[in-house]
């Protein structure tokens, strides 16, 4: 199974942030990937990625408003970078777009 890992932060880390990741999530999943989304707000960081999930994704997307903690961990690795507000309002079109280019079409 292709593994899909992201992570969504915004200013206050509320609503858009865990909007944004619920979106991805059900995107992703829609698309046969398994998913782990990290979220960094008011509240800390939840379900954060670890390196071995970083390693082991074929797709790393990250949608923040804000520069999140730990941005090292993704140096190195092909990252996808969309904001809060399209990962909410196009999800499913975002990882279609991914996996076009990916495809290299």
């Amino acid at each position: 199974m292709k593994k899909f890992v992201g992570l969504c932060a915004c200013t206050m880390g509320l609503a858009h942030t865990f909007m944004a990741a619920e979106a991805i999530e059900q995107a992703a999943k829609k698309k046969g990937y398994e998913v782990k989304i990290e979220t960094q707000g008011s509240d800390g960081i939840k379900n954060e990625l670890t390196q071995e999930d970083i390693e082991q994704a074929d797709v790393i997307l990250l949608s923040t408003a804000i520069t999140p903690e730990g941005m090292d961990r993704f140096e190195g690795y092909e990252i996808y970078e969309i904001p809060l507000s399209e990962a909410i309002k196009n999800a499913d079109e975002i990882i279609e777009e991914i996996e076009q280019d990916q495809k290299g079409v």
